[in-house]
């Protein structure tokens, strides 16, 4: 099977190609940023009409939350715009397509988890663009596959666990937000479900995070003690307390019920602790 990769310069699309790549059967097409501007249609047609892929990952996004903001055009061409022209090549040679989205669709403004079919309401334009990004797949391929996924860490790319370990070098104190909530999710368990969903074809929309929902504040405490390091370093802080005060909104609570998977009978990914454990070690080895 032939399986093309947008953004496989990132952390998420380093961890896909490498790990599609160990099957013989099949044949990974990777292609980064430099080599392919999903906001170019002309290029995006080029590359996916030349190749026929059978299954594209579409993991190309623009990420930057906070640049998003003062920067629109960029996000709409990247997050919106990227995914219209990607679906269209991938309608065009019947190939299955699997998007990459994010909790920031909503406003987290809710007490409980979110389920796929909860109502949508991004706060910030990276989430706005990303929504629609979500709706120009659904619009050229109603069997896609949408996958929500949050707080997205792993070893390659820049994350929170690399922050955290940067900083914790330098001995603390550090200050985390306690009052944004979501559930950590490592590329190296993210990239086996988007390629079992993407391989069996299976469309729809999914939430897919590792499991355990924590804040900001607990997450860093246990990168921290994840690398031996004394979790007292690190003090909870409000997001009021932030100093400058982030230019995009973040939504407090941003927990994903991967309910579309459990009721589904699909095994869900692991306690997020056990990947970080991993990566952790990896990193400081």
């Amino acid at each position: 099977m032939r399986i093309l990769i947008t953004g496989a310069g990132g952390q998420l699309g380093t961890d896909v190609a490498q790990l599609a790549a160990r099957d013989e059967h099949h044949e990974v097409l990777g292609a980064t940023h430099a080599q392919l501007d999903v906001g170019d249609r002309d290029a995006v047609l080029a590359v996916v009409t030349g190749l026929r892929p059978h299954l594209i990952v579409h993991a190309a996004a623009w990420t930057a939350v906070d640049a998003c903001e003062s920067d629109l055009d960029r996000a709409w061409r990247a997050n919106a715009l990227g995914c219209r022209y990607v679906a269209e090549g991938a309608r065009a040679v019947g190939a299955h397509l699997v998007a990459v989205s994010t909790d920031y669709v909503f406003d987290g403004f809710s007490s409980v988890p979110y389920a796929e079919w909860d109502r949508t309401n991004p706060l910030s334009a990276y989430g706005k663009s990303k929504l629609a990004g979500e709706d120009e797949v659904r619009y050229a391929l109603p069997d896609a596959t949408i996958a929500r996924t949050s707080w997205v860490c792993g070893q390659h790319g820049s994350n929170m666990v690399k922050t955290v370990l940067r900083l914790a070098g330098g001995g603390g104190p550090l200050r985390f937000v306690d009052d944004q909530r979501g559930c950590p999710t490592f590329t190296s368990d993210l990239a086996g479900m988007l390629l079992q969903l993407g391989l069996s074809r299976r469309p729809g929309l999914f939430h897919i995070t590792n499991q355990g929902a924590t804040t900001w504040f607990d997450f860093a405490r246990d990168v921290v003690g994840a690398a031996g390091h004394d979790r007292s370093m690190v003090e909870p802080i409000s997001t009021s307390d932030l100093d400058p005060p982030r230019p995009a909104p973040r939504p407090a609570n941003s927990v994903l019920d991967n309910a579309a998977l459990r009721l589904g009978g699909v095994p869900l990914l692991a306690d997020f602790h056990e990947p970080l454990e991993r990566t952790v070690k990896a990193l400081i080895a």
